[in-house]
Parts: structure tokens; sequence; C-alpha cells
């Protein structure tokens, strides 16, 4: 299987299955002399992890996380970094109907038409819980960029209808409120729609933003490499993610130029802009304004409701799915979207340095003898 690597300097390789006896990642190319410990990277995964709410789902996992390599006496060595979480709640069972056929909006039929052959337990590479090796690798990432001053935060935007008041964004609100919104009240009303959804045995979708903080100008490329190209691949790879803008994203289609445009302005000796319709990206390079990046996310697949498929003999059946699932992805697929922004950032700021003469003029100087 190709696919499980992301990054060019700052790279990781994700692995494992649902149901299989653990799931990681090995982070290359991390610099070396970074303070690190499990104690970094456990809080992003507590974030992803099942079985906090009533809105996730009941499978309860401890997802410790183990760094196996690339760390001595608290500090990154600049060698590979792995990171080790291990399974400890599977129920296998509750999948082994499941693989005589194909469940509506899952993967099962694609992969069966690509390999010939799936894990049915849980979705194997497919599940949700391939997420946590990016998250822990994130975390690495967003510990870098914390040095650089850069900030990288995601939320909960909208849950069904409910959509959050940005003009109340309290950052506390992200990790203390079950949708992960950043307004207390609006998680309220979306906790409500939830409860009505998981009785009428349905799920929901919504949507992710992330914001960016604290990014110099001048990050990116300018052709097929440009940032926000390399931010909605990092974003859309994320299982259930359907849809990614940048910015306005898609309203920029109904707006006028004298509308879209973002006027510069010296603000002291900095260029600066008064609006920031282009989400901090302009021609693929990022202009020094915060990046916002929005992910929509499709409802989960898994509801309780009979559904009409087909079998793997090509007959018509209905299908009632059983298991531990969440009627929503949203809330925890928060800090997975945070966690591929990280990366994304981390890698196209290692790659710039080699953008001017005038870098590695500055970093390899030595005084003539």
């Amino acid at each position: 299987m190709g696919g499980s690597s992301y990054g060019t300097i700052f790279k990781i390789t994700t692995w494992g299955e649902s149901h299989g006896k653990a799931l990681g990642v090995v982070v290359d190319g991390c610099p070396a002399g970074l303070a690190l410990s499990e104690a970094d990277i456990q809080p992003y995964l507590d974030r992803r992890k099942p079985g906090q709410s009533r809105i996730s789902t009941p499978r309860r996992e401890d997802d410790e996380v183990e760094i196996l390599s690339g760390v001595f006496e608290g500090l990154t060595t600049g060698t590979p970094i792995s990171l080790i979480v291990k399974n400890t709640s599977q129920r296998s069972a509750d999948y082994g109907e499941i693989a005589s056929y194909y469940r509506p909006g899952h993967a099962d039929y694609t992969f069966d038409a690509k390999y010939g052959f799936r894990d049915y337990r849980g979705g194997g590479r497919s599940s949700g819980r391939e997420t946590i090796g990016r998250v822990a690798a994130g975390a690495i990432a967003a510990k870098l960029l914390s040095l650089l001053g850069i900030r990288v935060t995601a939320y909960t935007r909208s849950i069904g209808p409910i959509m959050a008041d940005l003009s109340a964004f309290d950052r506390e609100a992200i990790l203390r409120t079950p949708t992960a919104m950043p307004d207390y009240h609006a998680s309220l009303r979306a906790e409500s729609y939830l409860r009505d959804t998981m009785e009428a045995l349905d799920s929901a979708g919504g949507v992710m933003e992330c914001l960016v903080e604290g990014m110099p100008a001048g990050i990116g490329e300018p052709v097929f490499d440009k940032l926000d190209a390399c931010l909605s691949k990092a974003v859309m790879s994320i299982g259930a993610v359907k849809a990614v803008e940048i910015g306005d994203g898609i309203k920029v289609s109904e707006a006028k130029g004298s509308d879209n445009n973002d006027t510069f302005y010296m603000d002291g000796s900095k260029v600066s802009k008064r609006t920031n319709h282009a989400g901090g990206i302009l021609g693929g390079i990022s202009d020094g304004s915060p990046i916002l990046v929005r992910a929509h996310v499709k409802p989960t697949p898994s509801i309780f409701r009979t559904q009409e498929t087909v079998d793997k003999n090509n007959r018509d059946i209905s299908v009632q799915i059983k298991g531990r699932h969440d009627p929503v992805i949203v809330p925890r697929a928060v800090v997975v979207m945070e966690a591929m922004v990280a990366l994304t950032i981390a890698d196209a700021l290692l790659l710039n340095m080699s953008a001017q003469t005038e870098h590695m003029i500055q970093f390899y100087h030595r005084p003539l003898l």
C-alpha cells in the first residue's frame, strides 16, 4: 500500500489498523535539540480519543503514547522519531458480519475493488484510528512551530445547522466543550441537536476551521506546491472531509474584485492588509496575515437505521450496522485537522530555508581565516 507518508523534509509515515495490536508513526526530519517527551504529545491524543462524552463512540481507549526512538535525554536527536499507541479495547466480533457486504458510505467496496482483500475489523487502515499517528506527529510539529511564535488552532465551526458565533470566540471552550466549539452557547444547542439526531438513529456532519497565527510572509511555492494547495491536500486526506476552503472560500465566486481584493497599507515598517479575504495566502505564498482553512465533514456513515446495500455475491440486501460509532465526526477530527495543518506549515518553513542565497550565507557564514 502506498500513500502512508506525508511531507518532504518534515516527513511522517503512519502505520497500523483499527483492530491491530497498535498504531503509530515515524517522524523523519525533525531537527535535533527540540525538547520532547510523551507529555508534549499526550494532550493532543487525549483530544481525539474515544469514549469521552455521549456524542462520541463508547469505545474506550487510553491511547497512551510511547516514544521508541529519536529522543535522548529529553531532546530530539535528529534521527527518526518512532511513536506507538497500543490498542486495548478492540471488539472485532462487532464487525464479523460486515465481511460479507459493503457498508453504505464506507470504503469497504473501494478497498475490495483496489486490493481484492480488506481488513473488515473497524475499517482497518481506513478507520478513523489511523489518525492517531497524524495527531502524535502533529503535536511535535506544533511544538516546533511554537518556538517560532506560530500558533495553530482548530475548532468546530458548525454541527448540522448549529453554527458557532465567532464574535464570542473563546479559545478555552474548544478544549472544554464536547463539541470543540469556541462558543459555549452554540455548543449546548449543538449537543441538543445531536441528541435528537441519535434518537432518530441518524448522524450529523459539520464544519471545522483552523487558524494559523504568527505566520511570516514568504512561505510556500508559486506553482504546484502552493501553500494553499498543500494545506488542501493535507486536510482533504482526513477521512470524511469532502471540501476544503481557504479564507472566504466559495464566497469569492459571488464577490466583485473591488470587494475581494485585500488592500495593503504600511503599519509602521510592516506591510499589512486591511482585510483578509485571501485567508493569509496570495499566489500560493503566505502574506503574513493569519491563515484560515475550512473543512466540510460528511455525516458519520455508520448509522443504526436499516439501509440498502449489496453483498460480495452481488446480491441486493438490507443491513443494520452494529458496533460503537460516533454520531458526529467533527469534534474528534478537529485535532486531526490541527495536526495536519501544523505538519504542513512546519514542512513548508523548513523547505523555505533554501529559498534565498542570503539564508544560506547567514546560516553557514564563518569568519575568514
